[in-house]
């Protein structure tokens, strides 16, 4: 099963992330959308494996704890089992926080707007 390419936790959670032409965005209402870009965006993670194991320990990273909107139960719930699947964890420059599901596509699209 591939990644669900939408917000699964923090602000905008079950909001649709998709990209048209490189750009990455957040669907936020009928015409409204988001853009996942330097502008938009203070500061971002991506969350593999290795994320994953030190933010669910007593310590953690507190880049990682800091963006990962609370509860430590949540990163327990990913796993790496999703084939294809990318974690990224957004901190808007508004004080929005979002953790994002993407595929590839979505992904590339998103780190080359975040690069």
């Amino acid at each position: 099963m591939g990644a669900k390419n939408m917000v699964v936790s923090g602000d905008y959670k079950g909001k649709a992330v998709s990209q048209v032409r490189g750009t990455a965005f957040i669907t936020t209402g009928l015409f409204k959308s988001i853009n996942i870009d330097k502008n938009t965006v203070e500061s971002y993670e991506v969350l593999d494996e290795e994320h994953q194991k030190s933010a669910t320990s007593a310590v953690g990273r507190a880049a990682v704890g800091g963006l990962l909107l609370g509860p430590v139960g949540l990163l327990a719930g990913l796993s790496a089992k999703t084939k294809g699947a990318y974690y990224i964890a957004l901190q808007f420059k508004d004080g929005k926080r979002s953790l994002i599901e993407a595929d590839d596509k979505v992904y590339k699209a998103i780190m080359q707007q975040l690069f």
